[in-house]
Parts: structure tokens; sequence; C-alpha cells
């Protein structure tokens, strides 16, 4: 048997753009995977000239997905680079979005892009294997999914004016105050929202109990853990301390957003569009860390809502309260933290404040840059602008959530890959789970790299020994 690459293009049910390519020797064994990350940077650039008070309605246009993240990071540095801290009321409301949009994309990507996967099996026939599949499958359940993603859509809707690229948060506030009725439609959507989360939590409890072999060899490493805490080391998803503790649970770092850049660093490799962020202190690659939901219940000690936190209990149990290092208790995670959102928005609505019209602070101190981090449903987001005397931005920096798993996917591509494709036989069942390594992390790869304009294409010919013999180019 000769050597061979297989390559899985595009990866599916994931946010972007990725291939996989697959290395085999010529006995059949993977010698290594790697995940290709096949979009371009260019929001960063295209910024520069634009005035800071734009950049809330600007970066949202990086993704249809996660466009709240973007818009409150970029309203949360607008904050810091002007100097106008927004009122509480208006930092309740930003919250309340906030939690919103991890609702409906937790909710979105368990159900509808993981569920295949986990209701369906990594072994069904791929025509099936779908989110028509799941529907056929488990219609009414399939109702409850869609209507638990609508209730936090709902949420950014009431307060954005719409579901995607709201218009809602500016650098010192907000533009609109929450009336009655809508307080009232919200809360009255919390219940059903909260059982079907706790449906999800049951069936990904009871698949993990009959899948225990798959979960206990597929993608587990030890990683530094890293996100946002509140000061009792509580779950954080809107402003808090950044808190970075390694593969025991024990804290390594706890700084301020604005200082982010004397910890972190970013790796490049040729392989990829997509940068590699690590702890600087203890270089690279030793000091690659994850985030997102994973790597925030790994980071805090508790979360501060009851129901969510009896869940946590359970969950940091499974391995004796030392940080979980099974890729696919991702999808346990996420479900954890969408019952915690519901939750705090219950919480969010009941403080008096909510209603208030105190909305904006006008006065503004301006400072030559300003950093604004917030947890999105992917991970820890920075928004970093510089601007010059007339609030035009002159530098930009964004450090996205799925970023920051850059490593953690890569390295779970190439782990499942050897797992499980031992040859000689290689069927598509294989290969779906390799996807799901990436999958599990639910990327969102517009995101990261900040897609702009033509993609230039590199076609590599190689022989049968894997040498490149001939390159074509477009564009590049």
């Amino acid at each position: 048997m000769i050597a061979q690459k297989i390559t899985i293009e595009p990866v599916t049910r994931i946010e972007g753009h990725a291939k996989i390519t697959i290395r085999l020797d010529e006995g059949g064994k993977v010698e290594h995977a790697y995940l290709h990350i096949n979009e371009f940077r260019g929001f960063e650039k295209f910024c520069e000239g634009r005035l800071v008070d734009e950049m809330a309605y600007i970066t949202p246009r990086i993704c249809g997905i996660c466009p709240v993240s973007h818009h409150l990071a970029a309203a949360k540095a607008g904050d810091a680079v002007l100097g106008c801290p927004p009122p509480r009321p208006a930092s309740l409301l930003r919250e309340l979005m906030h939690m919103g949009q991890v609702i409906q994309s937790h909710g979105m990507h368990f159900f509808e892009l993981a569920g295949p996967d986990l209701l369906l099996g990594f072994d069904a026939d791929p025509a099936v294997r779908n989110v028509v599949g799941l529907i056929q499958a488990a219609p009414a359940l399939a109702v409850k999914a869609v209507n638990l993603r609508k209730f936090g859509q709902n949420i950014i809707a009431i307060l954005g004016g719409r579901r995607i690229h709201p218009n809602f948060a500016i650098p010192g506030g907000v533009n609109k105050a929450l009336q009655s009725s809508e307080r009232d439609e919200i809360l009255g959507g919390m219940a059903d929202a909260i059982e079907t989360t706790k449906i999800g939590l049951q069936i990904i409890k009871d698949w993990a109990i009959k899948n225990a072999e798959d979960i206990a060899k597929f993608a587990v490493f030890e990683t530094g853990y890293f996100g946002l805490v509140t000061p009792q080391n509580g779950l954080e998803l809107y402003d808090g301390d950044l808190r970075l503790v390694d593969k025991t649970g024990a804290e390594l770092e706890r700084f301020k957003e604005a200082n982010y850049l004397d910890y972190i660093a970013e790796h490049v490799e040729n392989w990829s569009y997509l940068k590699f962020p690590y702890y600087k202190k203890m270089g690279w690659p030793q000091g690659v860390y994850r985030v997102g939901p994973l790597g925030r219940l790994n980071t805090c000690d508790h979360i501060d809502t009851p129901l969510a936190q009896e869940e946590f209990v359970a969950y940091r149990a499974i391995n004796k309260g030392v940080p979980l290092g099974n890729t696919l208790y991702y999808h346990y995670a996420r479900l954890i933290e969408v019952l915690a959102c519901i939750e705090k928005v219950g919480v969010l609505l009941d403080d008096p404040d909510i209603m208030s019209t105190d909305l904006l602070n006008t006065r503004q101190n301006p400072a030559p840059e300003g950093v604004g981090v917030i947890e999105a449903p992917r991970g820890t987001l920075f928004h970093h602008y510089w601007i010059n005397e007339n609030r035009q931005i002159t530098k930009v920096n964004l450090i996205v959530a799925t970023g920051h798993n850059n490593w953690a996917m890569s390295e779970a591509v190439d782990n499942v890959a050897k797992t499980y494709i031992t040859g000689p036989e290689i069927h598509e069942g294989l290969l779906n789970r390799v996807e799901a390594a990436v999958r599990a992390h639910d990327p969102c790869l517009s995101c990261s790299t900040h897609a702009v304009g033509q993609m230039p294409m590199v076609v590599e010919v190689t022989n049968p020994d894997g040498e490149v013999v001939q390159v074509l180019r477009r564009g590049a």
C-alpha cells in the first residue's frame, strides 16, 4: 500500500470554511492530521480610519451567527477608549442582550449542529445525519429546539430591533429602554426554555453513559483553561476578571482586560490563516489553553444560579473536581451555560434598574487606546482599538474566541484521526468523527479570520510519495 492523503472539505455543520487533511503512511496508519482554516484576515485592516463610534455596527458584520458578541465587545471597547463607562441600567440591558445571544447560539449548536451526531449516531447515513433527519426522527424535540433558539433571538430583537446586527449598544450606554410589555414577553418564554434545556441535559447525560468509551478516548488531552470570572470565581459571561488556570485547576493568572497583551501572544503556522494564542510565560506550545463552555466551566468554581449550579456540581464531580479534558464534554458544558443564561435573564429582569431610562453617559475622557472583552458563546473575545485625536481608528486587534481554541481543535483532529483511523478500510463514519472533533468546539471561522474579499486558491499536486510536483495559484 502506498502513502495516501485524505482531504475532508468542507468541514460540515460549522460556521465558516475549513478543511482537514489526513496523511497516512504505507501501512494505512495516520501520520498526522491537519485542520486548515482557509479564510483570510481582513477586518482589522479595513476598520482603520473609521470613527470609533461606528465599530459597534461595523464589526458585527464579521459574522451573522454571533454579531451580538462583536456588537457588545465593540461597545465596551468604545466605553474604554472614550472614557465613558455606561450607567448601571445600560450595563444590565447589554447583559440581557448577551444572554439572548448565548442561549440562541448554544441551543442551535447542540440540537441542530451537534444533535445529528449525538441523536442519530456518528455512523448514520449522511443523507439523514443532518437537521432534516433529526426533524424526521424526533419532530416534537425539533420544535422545542427551534423555540429555544427563538427565545434567545427574541430577546435580541426586543432590545436591538432585529435578530442579527442589532442597533442597540453605543459607547457610554444603549439607545433604547426596556418597556414593561417587553419585559413580560421575555418572562413568559422562560419556563419553556428551561424545560427544553433540561431535556437537552438529560439527552447528553444519557448519551455520555452509553458512549463512555468514546468520551474517554476522543481527543482527551491536558491544557490550561481561560475565561471571565466574578470576584468570587463564579461563571461570568459579560464583565469580570480574566482568569487562567492550569490543567489541575490551579490559578496561573488573574488580570484585567486592558493588560491582556502582557499575558497572551499569538503563534503562526504556515498551514493555517488562523493564529494560535498562548500564555506568554509558558511559551509555545506549553502555554496553550482552551476557552468556550468547557474552558469556562473548568476555569470557574461555581455558578451563581441554582439550577445551573446543581448541574455544575454534577459536571465537576465526573473528574472529582479536576478540570475535564474530554473534548466531547463541550456539549454537556454548553447546555449548563444555556441553563445559567436563562436563569440570569430572570435575575436581570427582576432588577428594578432594568426599567430605568438612565441609559447613556455623555461625559467623555478619551484615551489613546481601549480594550473591550466579553465571553462570546465560543469563548473569550477581545476588541482592542487605538484612536487619534479625531476619534478615528488607527489600529485594531481582535482576538476572537475560536482563535484561542485553534491549537485545541488542531490537536483534537490529529488525536481523533490517529485513534479511529487504523486502516486499511476507512469508512465515512470514521471521517465524520474527525469532523466532530472540530464540531465539538463549535468554531466560528468567519469570526476568527475576519474574512473579506475573494480568497486566493492554491492547488498542490503531489506524487504517491507526498512530494509536491506542481503548484497552481489563483489570486495569490
